[in-house]
């Protein structure tokens, strides 16, 4: 087996594409869709096009600011897009690509998961404050 230095080792990780790697851009990825609005905006989006107005009541307490940001970091990653109808007034809506399309199961089972086991996890979390009082 030949050896192989650690450059030719780094070059081999980026063509692979590793997240444990601090350099592996998968990292910004992951960065993106661990956060909460993320996640509640692609679940929004997957039953189909929605205006910003119907996202922002879907997702009870995401501010203005929060909800701008999320959807066009989104918008920039290729997961959403966006489209602008001229009429009176202008209609945006957004729909997610078939990228976004391919993470909604994904999504929508970790939203799933965590209200089907928030009971347990509010269990854990108040037996851990009373071990460690």
């Amino acid at each position: 087996m030949p050896t192989t230095t650690a450059q030719q080792r780094r070059k081999h990780a980026k063509e692979e594409y590793d997240a444990f790697l601090a350099a592996c851009p998968s990292r910004l990825v992951l960065d993106r869709l661990s956060d909460k609005w993320v996640t509640l905006v692609l679940v929004a989006l997957g039953d189909g096009e929605q205006r910003y107005s119907e996202i922002a009541r879907i997702i009870a307490g995401v501010s203005q600011k929060m909800l701008t940001q999320t959807l066009r970091g989104l918008e920039r990653d290729g997961l959403v897009t966006r489209t602008v109808t001229p009429s009176v007034p202008v209609t945006v809506t957004y729909e997610l690509t078939d990228l976004g399309q391919s993470l909604r199961a994904v999504i929508g089972a970790i939203k799933d998961w965590a209200e089907q086991h928030i009971p347990q996890v509010e269990a854990a979390r108040a037996d851990y404050e009373r071990r460690t009082a």
